[in-house]
């Protein structure tokens, strides 16, 4: 910085030397070429002790008052050089507004404030003695300019206390104006934020976080703070950081997530998921010894959970009621009864138990109780409390040393920002979701949606959401995340079914829309899924209505290996009646797809009675004349094959009917 400072000063430094040296040999309008010989004295003998400042100096500001003040001196050199020489013509000749001296005067008198701020906002903070370095005559148009320039001066050269105070202004700024974000990151406010996070006090590190996470909402700006390296230091903290700051940086971590996933990659190469997941399992699951990604080598929960079944299941499954979803099950394989199918709770949680039963007893005759490679002692660690009919599966994660005396309200946001960050960082993400899966917090997901606090739940929910519409889409991920042997899949079903049957939570769009989008995950034995999403089409608020719809949609649609079984559930949990009326008196964003929903149950089970006696025939035909409905290419294709099935067959038997 001392090398660019001094390139950046030589020039107005020979410009200053030169309007002196010139200011003395003038003949005419000598008292006002003195005047400015004086004024630009004084400028030299600043720009000389910034020179010698070198490092200290902040570029940002530097860079543009000096820029400025150079301006000034060439104007004033030229000024001064029009006064030079005896000659009686070229007195004549010269013209020089009347107003010239005064302006350039004046100039010079701003530009030796300017450099006077410098020095002053430059300086250490102990030189400075809190004083009131007040607003440089070049922040006249922009007095906000040079408040960030003073606060990120600070973060340079100030105390911790210091920078913390300068942490906390940025955030007032950010947080009131977007542009001011802008600001910031133009004007170098980065790296001093993420030294701050990393080297301060605690109210400083969250202070910095809490502006980096407010910096980044845009995708330029968030990519800046990833150029920057804000990765890595978020990493650092949520390894070794207090548990409070922790949980300010989960929360930067999701904003910025949120604002640019491209940067979900590089949080992940830092090993940030593995670390948020360990909060999250804190005190949700015991802390035993690994909770990361299952080693192929070793015996897996899921493993034992099928051998635990195996009797159980082998001979009480039917062929019909056994079969699985097409996507689910690859040809050959032999078809196993949904585990989840008619048990409660308590039944699940039962199974999970004895699951990790019997891998302690396998644990404990081998004589190698499990070792958790991150404690310095590279003993076992029994740290950690398990609530209430929480699920004991061990992890790796950070150090928990301290972090069960925190108080219960800390511990609780610290989840809550924890389930925050991996909802915005799996979204959409392949790989991201796999690992998450893979280290089992499907699991503590699932149990805080049901007994944490209403943030943690909500975030919970809606990350078990995402998971899921990525499940949607990626066979593997289905069939390795949520395959029905899997207790932590048959807990995340268990809560989700719980908060739909209910029917009177925040959750229940999400959840709804989980399990929807888990729809070809399921067995035929599964009998417990559609009821409850039938009872949501009637006399619900329109948007829970909807959301229902496109779940059942996706239970009923041709792509669903079992859509005759679930379209004939539908049917007989009451569905038909209340689809009519949404198509015929619904709004405008529920006709059309109710529409689809029983466009697909007339394909796929035209013969029922059912169908007959509500008329559906009746209904497809005044759908097929109203334009409104037929603009959708989904229904311009579906609906005249769901029409011409239901004429086929309910033209045999429709006198059966009546």
């Amino acid at each position: 910085m001392a090398d660019i400072v001094k390139q950046i000063l030589t020039r107005p430094i020979q410009l200053a030397d030169q309007v002196t040296k010139i200011a003395d040999e003038t003949t005419f309008f000598r008292q006002e070429c003195l005047e400015l010989k004086s004024k630009t004295e004084r400028l030299a003998a600043l720009l000389r002790q910034a020179a010698r400042a070198g490092n200290d100096l902040y570029e940002r500001p530097t860079r543009r008052i000096i820029d400025d003040t150079e301006q000034v001196l060439d104007k004033a050199l030229g000024l001064v050089l029009k006064c030079r020489g005896n000659s009686v013509f070229k007195r004549i000749f010269t013209i020089i507004p009347a107003g010239a001296f005064r302006k350039t005067s004046m100039q010079l008198e701003n530009s030796i404030g300017d450099v006077s701020w410098l020095l002053r906002v430059s300086a250490p903070s102990e030189e400075r003695d809190d004083e009131y370095l007040g607003l440089p005559p070049i922040a006249a148009n922009e007095p906000i300019l040079c408040l960030i320039w003073e606060q990120i001066a600070i973060l340079y050269t100030g105390s911790l206390d210091d920078r913390c105070d300068a942490a906390a202004s940025l955030v007032s700024l950010a947080r009131d104006n977007e542009r001011y974000g802008k600001l910031i990151i133009e004007e170098g406010g980065i790296p001093p934020l993420l030294k701050l996070a990393k080297e301060g006090k605690q109210e400083g590190q969250e202070n910095a976080a809490r502006a980096i996470g407010l910096l980044g909402r845009d995708p330029d700006s968030v990519e800046q703070l990833v150029n920057g390296g804000v990765c890595s230091v978020f990493g650092k903290i949520l390894k070794d950081g207090h548990m409070k700051v922790q949980a300010m940086v989960a929360w930067a971590v999701s904003e910025l997530a949120e604002h640019h996933p491209k940067c979900q990659d590089p949080f992940a190469q830092n090993n940030v998921i593995r670390l948020l997941v360990s909060q999250l399992a804190f005190e949700t699951v015991q802390e035993h010894s690994k909770y990361a990604i299952v080693s192929k080598q070793k015996m897996s929960i899921h493993s034992v959970v099928m051998a635990n079944n195996d009797q159980s299941s082998v001979g009480s499954s039917s062929s019909s009621n056994g079969k699985g979803a097409e996507d689910e099950m690859s040809a050959g394989q032999i078809a196993v009864a949904h585990p989840m199918a008619n048990q409660t709770p308590n039944q699940m949680h039962s199974v999970v138990n004895d699951t990790l039963a019997m891998k302690t007893s396998k644990q404990n005759d081998s004589g190698k109780p499990p070792i958790n490679p991150h404690s310095a002692s590279n003993k076992r660690s029994n740290q950690g409390t398990t609530a209430q009919g929480n699920t004991n599966i061990s992890l790796t994660g950070t150090s928990i040393k301290g972090r069960e005396f925190e108080d219960p309200a800390t511990k609780a946001h610290m989840k809550a920002m924890a389930a925050k960050a991996l909802l915005n960082l799996c979204k959409g993400n392949l790989s991201i979701c796999r690992s998450i899966t893979e280290s089992r917090a499907l699991l503590c997901f699932a149990i805080l949606v049901e007994k944490g606090t209403e943030e943690v739940k909500y975030y919970s929910a809606m990350a078990l959401m995402e998971i899921a519409a990525v499940a949607e889409q990626n066979h593997e991920l289905r069939r390795s995340a949520f395959k029905p042997t899997s207790p932590a899949a048959k807990a995340v079903v268990e809560v989700l079914l719980k908060i739909i049957i209910d029917a009177n939570s925040d959750l229940l769009i999400p959840c709804i829309q989980a399990i929807g989008s888990l729809a070809r995950t399921f067995r035929a034995t599964e009998t417990r899924i559609i009821p409850p999403l039938v009872r949501l089409l009637e006399e619900r608020e329109p948007e829970v209505s909807l959301e229902a719809v496109i779940a059942l949609t996706k239970f009923s649609c041709t792509d669903n290996f079992l859509h005759v079984t679930h379209c004939k559930a539908i049917i007989s949990a009451g569905g038909v009646k209340h689809l009519i009326q949404l198509v015929y008196f619904g709004e405008n964003a529920l006709q059309i797809p109710s529409l689809i929903l029983l466009s697909f149950i007339a394909l796929h089970v035209p013969d029922s009675e059912e169908l007959a006696r509500e008329e559906v025939l009746i209904v497809l035909e005044w759908a097929l004349k109203q334009g409104s409905l037929n603009q959708d290419e989904l229904v311009d294709s579906l609906l005249p094959e769901a029409k011409s099935r239901l004429e086929l067959y309910q033209s045999r038997g429709t006198r059966g009917f009546h």
